[in-house]
């Protein structure tokens, strides 16, 4: 049973965070077809491997439902992040970015939570080119993030499956 989940993290995480998720929405909105957008496609998964013509008419069926949910569970993390983030803009090297914030997600958040985190790290994945680990670049920053987004996901699952909350690094 999911429970309320109390998760520690720095303000500057909480803001890339945010940022991150509303660039994940933008996505989603720009979207009209999820075949124009390869990223967007695996959001979207094909539901027979086997059956081209039952593929797309499953995919035709489901698409927008499952598109919709992401953009709900966006909005949600969006909301779960808003308290967290500063009410004016921050200089970059301002001290209060590495002061720890505490995020608060109800049960019934802690489900979108998991699956936005998990939906903008495979939308990264497929922008970066990763099919396997062999495919990571670790002098390209954005694998940084791809990293870090895996890190932050992991922590979650952690905190779910014990009692204690995952925190800042």
């Amino acid at each position: 049973m999911t429970r309320e989940l109390v998760m520690a993290i720095t303000r500057v995480e909480a803001l890339h965070l945010s940022q991150m998720t509303q660039q994940f929405l933008d996505l989603l909105e720009a979207t009209t077809d999820a075949a124009s957008d390869e990223a967007v496609a695996r959001l979207v998964p094909d539901g027979y491997s086997d059956d081209d013509d039952a593929a797309r008419e499953f995919r035709r069926l489901t698409e927008r439902e499952l598109l919709e949910r992401r953009h709900v569970d966006a909005q949600a993390v969006l909301e779960i992040l808003r308290p967290t983030l500063p009410d004016q803009p921050i200089a970059p090297d301002d001290a209060s970015l590495t002061e720890e914030v505490v995020v608060h997600a109800s049960a019934d958040d802690v489900g979108a939570l998991l699956r936005t985190l998990s939906a903008i790290r495979l939308v990264l994945a497929t922008r970066l080119g990763i099919q396997s680990e062999d495919d990571h670049d670790s002098t390209d920053p954005r694998f940084g993030i791809y990293d870090w987004l895996g890190y932050r996901l992991d922590s979650l699952i952690a905190a779910i499956d014990s009692d204690s909350p995952p925190t800042a690094p």
